[in-house]
């Protein structure tokens, strides 16, 4: 089964369901290699098939944001180089979620560039242990540290490329996004927004998992993009607009709506799965 016929199935269990994504089959479909393209100005993709990483470019060095899966790491690297830039000037690494599916390659990937970690602190944690903290269904992977805590806000500087932190919370306790602007274009790389097998109600581990969920919501609705991109293609239509863009669409990733419909929908699937969580029977031990 191909990347792009799991759409439905991935928004409907979410990556981090360990029934479907740490399957094997599942990760070698995920980490086919794919030719690294130019998404918009200095925002290129460098990912595989059905995992996003992006290098955002600039004069006085780069930024790369997601690692994928641990055996993602030489492709990300190969994607680079093919586009004629040099390894050695990735200034930091930035993540979406520490999910073994996006922190995978962190470790390899900093050891080949020498670039800096930057992590807000619920990352930073699982990085530090090599897993999610509190999802013990969830493939570990390489441990790596964070060299920077980021909070809300926070900026990332390499010269004229800056990009801006929105803390988006509820996939995960660290998740974040990522803004920058690329020849006048807002870009957002938006983190994962599923439910994904998170308990809601009555987590120990996670107990503001909902409320998480809503303020995250708030934030990215208060969000302005033209370019909305994810860490996995499937969710931003990835396969669809880079055939586009090759037909000679220049233009094909901009979309200043599809941030607003992209909240619509994951809030609306959280909204009813909260509900449903709401109305299970309570088990002895809560």
């Amino acid at each position: 089964m191909r990347a792009a016929s799991l759409a439905g199935l991935l928004w409907a269990f979410s990556v981090a369901t360990p029934a479907h994504a740490q399957d094997a089959q599942q990760r070698i479909e995920w980490n086919r290699p794919f030719a690294p393209f130019r998404v918009v100005g200095n925002v290129y993709y460098v990912g595989t098939e059905g995992l996003s990483a992006f290098l955002i470019t600039g004069p006085r060095g780069h930024v790369l944001i997601d690692g994928g899966l641990p055996e993602s790491a030489p492709i990300i690297a190969a994607n680079i180089r093919t586009l004629g830039f040099a390894l050695r000037d990735v200034r930091y690494l930035l993540l979406n979620h520490s999910h073994f599916d996006h922190a995978g390659g962190l470790a390899a990937l900093k050891r080949l560039t020498g670039a800096q970690i930057v992590a807000t602190a619920g990352e930073a944690a699982d990085l530090a242990a090599g897993k999610t903290l509190g999802r013990p269904t969830l493939a570990g992977f390489p441990k790596v540290r964070a060299d920077r805590i980021i909070v809300d806000g926070a900026r990332v500087r390499v010269g004229p490329v800056v990009l801006a932190a929105i803390l988006s919370p509820g996939h995960t306790r660290g998740g974040v996004s990522w803004t920058t602007v690329a020849t006048g274009k807002r870009v957002i790389f938006a983190t994962s927004l599923t439910v994904a097998g998170q308990p809601l109600v009555g987590d120990p581990v996670y107990p503001q998992a909902a409320a998480d969920f809503a303020a995250t919501f708030r934030r990215l609705r208060a969000t302005k993009a033209d370019v909305f991109l994810n860490f996995h293609p499937d969710f931003f239509d990835m396969a669809k607009k880079r055939a586009a863009q090759l037909a000679g669409k220049a233009d094909a990733f901009v979309d200043p709506g599809e941030l607003t419909r992209q909240v619509d929908r994951a809030e609306s699937a959280f909204t009813q799965e909260l509900s449903a969580q709401h109305r299970q029977p309570k088990s002895p031990d809560r």
